[in-house]
């Protein structure tokens, strides 16, 4: 099949593997200047995904993997074209905070006290003035520049705020901060219903272990699937909200995370898109083909999606400037990791090469016929590795496994991927009813 991959910064790099590994005909366009080179020796790349139309047809599948594409996905289809992906009504939920906190309330779930600003120094004076623990966020994908306030004085707030002021941050959201368990729940929507089982994530955000550091994209999760539709944390939330997606017309990934605790769930925000790293604990728990999945969906038609019981465990692998985005502060040679070799240990296995998901990564053959992988993206976001098993323990054994055969000079993560689940989170969770 035809598929051609139209991506912001490779957010949905794994399902653009996976799609390669299924014997799909693919082609990748890749929006983000410091991504370009990425994949370069993997698929076939275009720098223009419009003159591809033709290429791809009207029976081919175009996937969108990204939220910034201002409503190029309604028009192909407008026109015929088969496609995954929100467009510009969808990517508003997830774009504009304060505008999915309404939706929210439209649908009667509960909020946390919340507003939005255009600029720092109207977030600054309204802190100054309601003072307490206050999470401020913007609106992109830089997790690391969100910030979960400590202090009643909001003095930790107010210095954060100040630096997106240094740093002309602008389009501000700042929510009540309530204590609890963080916790995600997804599904795929094909424009009419759901598709697929319900999918219980928990992410790992901070950069160190024991959630210290500055916040991150995502440094690993936990995930698992379930098909109890009156499961508390499903019914009570993403549930409530199918008749707006039906009007929208929704088709691809609804992620909604929520802070949880003994009183109640509140959502937080939502990913209308593919995640990072969900995506790639996906493809590891998917038996069934992407290709046939996918077109199902963009086809609004139902799917019985076969995929692994028990849990899946994902650990990100990062480098250097990871993560700090180099636009929001500094891109030097001395920074970045790109063009750094990524080579395994001997004893490295096909089954461990499996888990080993790439994404600012991309391979050349040296003259002695051995193929080079390297690093080809600013970023430092290296891999992805996954594990699955019964239990969390057995899926983060294999995970990190693996991850002990993977050699990059300067390479990091985290080892604590899921204790806090064994430890408590499990048992906190059943207790409260939510899950």
């Amino acid at each position: 099949m035809r598929i051609l991959f139209i991506s912001g910064e490779l957010i949905g790099s794994a399902v653009v593997h996976q799609l390669i590994k299924e014997g799909n005909d693919v082609k990748l366009y890749i929006e983000h200047p410091d991504r370009a080179e990425c994949f370069d020796g993997m698929v076939a790349k275009t720098r223009n995904w419009r003159k591809e139309l033709k290429w791809v047809g009207k029976d081919g599948l175009i996937v969108f993997d990204d939220i910034i594409f201002k409503g190029a996905q309604e028009k192909l289809r407008a026109k015929g074209y088969r496609v995954i992906g929100g467009d510009s009504r969808s990517d508003k939920l997830e774009d504009d905070r304060h505008y999915f906190q309404s939706i929210l309330k439209k649908y009667k779930m509960p909020i946390l006290p919340h507003i939005g600003f255009d600029t720092p120094d109207e977030a600054i004076r309204y802190i100054k003035r309601r003072r307490g623990m206050w999470v401020v966020k913007q609106n992109s994908h830089i997790g690391m520049l969100n910030y979960v306030g400590e202090r009643e004085d909001s003095e930790d707030v107010l210095d954060v705020l100040e630096l997106y002021k240094e740093k002309k941050i602008k389009g501000i959201h700042l929510q009540k901060r309530a204590l609890g368990i963080e916790i995600g729940v997804g599904r795929y929507f094909n424009g009419k219903d759901w598709v697929g089982p319900i999918e219980i994530n928990i992410e790992h955000k901070p950069l160190f272990n024991g959630d210290i550091g500055p916040l991150t994209g995502e440094m690993g999760t936990v995930m698992w699937y379930s098909k109890d539709e009156n499961m508390r944390l499903y019914a009570e939330t993403l549930k409530k909200l199918k008749p707006y997606l039906q009007e929208i017309e929704y088709k691809g990934d609804i992620d909604i995370n929520c802070i949880v605790n003994e009183d109640g769930i509140w959502p937080l925000e939502a990913t209308m898109r593919f995640g990072t790293p969900a995506a790639e604990l996906q493809c590891h728990l998917h038996n069934s083909p992407w290709s046939e999945f996918l077109t199902a969906l963009a086809d609004g038609e139902s799917y019985e999606l076969d995929f692994m019981k028990g849990y899946g465990v994902v650990v990100s692998v990062g480098v250097p400037p990871f993560p700090f985005a180099p636009e929001y502060f500094g891109d030097t040679k001395m920074q970045t990791s790109k063009g750094v070799g990524i080579s395994f240990t001997d004893d490295i296995t096909e089954d461990d090469l499996s888990r080993i998901h790439f994404e600012e990564v991309a391979k050349q053959r040296l003259s002695n016929g051995k193929e080079r992988f390297y690093l080809a993206g600013k970023h430092g976001y290296a891999l992805y590795v996954t594990g699955h098993g019964s239990t969390v323990k057995k899926a983060r054994e294999e995970a990190y496994a693996t991850i002990r055969k993977i050699i990059i000079p300067k390479m990091f993560y985290r080892t604590d991927i899921g204790e806090k689940f064994i430890r408590t989170d499990r048992r906190l969770l059943k207790e409260w009813g939510i899950i």
